[in-house]
């Protein structure tokens, strides 16, 4: 166990000294990022009620949190294996899945004073209150943590000019197509059966609920789908991770 955290702890300062320069810059990059969600969106609807203010203000952390596992941690994998990254990592002794956690650690550290922040904007934008549960960090974590590692096995398994175009589409397919920022009854019910088994869906209503204390269907039904995605994406990253080029 003292070895994983030695080489966990590592990794992850080594990403901060890849980045240190940029960091300022990367950090104010998410913070536009989440608070343009919850204005930009704002811009396309007329009226906003009670429900849709709270849909838009919970919708920004979730679409920034599977934008951090979706594309910028399986762009950083796709970089890494293009400039031997990858391939230097797996010669070292660490524990295979030590770079995932490194950098998913990283960016959602990144992350969070663009998302607090965002949450902020929209209660002041729509005059809302928030009923934050103790149940936001192990949210927040698991939404994460489950992005990346479908992000990072995708990002393992497909070639990276291929990873880039893939995760491009998947982002837009997100934003404009999943019931983040808006209910699943306003899909068609073809989607809304796809998204029955697909996991946008729950990641938004653990976020939503941790957030308000409101679940479209229960708690423990979108943690449990949530946790099932996890584990089969941590499988894959660490059957890629193992696998020999």
């Amino acid at each position: 166990m003292s070895r994983r955290w030695d080489s966990y702890r590592l990794l992850l300062r080594w990403q901060y000294l890849r980045f240190r320069p940029f960091l300022p810059m990367l950090v104010i990059i998410q913070v536009l990022l989440a608070v343009g969600v919850v204005y930009g969106l704002a811009f396309l609807l007329p009226h906003i009620d009670r429900s849709t203010a709270l849909y838009l203000a919970t919708g920004a952390p979730t679409l920034t949190l599977l934008i951090l596992g979706l594309n910028v941690v399986p762009q950083e994998v796709s970089q890494g294996r293009v400039t031997g990254k990858v391939d230097f990592l797996k010669a070292q002794p660490v524990p295979r899945l030590a770079p995932l956690a490194s950098e998913v650690t990283f960016w959602l550290l990144v992350q969070l004073p663009g998302t607090a922040l965002a949450l902020l904007v929209a209660v002041l934008r729509f005059h809302i209150g928030l009923h934050v549960g103790l149940s936001v960090i192990p949210a927040v974590a698991l939404v994460a943590l489950s992005g990346a590692a479908v992000g990072y096995a995708m990002a393992a398994t497909l070639p990276p000019n291929v990873t880039n175009q893939v995760t491009s589409f998947l982002s837009l397919l997100i934003l404009l197509f999943s019931p983040i920022n808006f209910p699943a009854s306003r899909l068609p019910i073809g989607a809304r059966v796809v998204h029955r088994v697909l996991p946008v869906q729950y990641m938004a209503d653990v976020i939503r609920g941790s957030l308000t204390g409101k679940w479209a269907d229960s708690a423990a039904l979108a943690f449990a789908v949530v946790g099932v995605w996890c584990a089969a994406g941590l499988a894959l990253s660490y059957r890629a991770a193992i696998r020999r080029q």
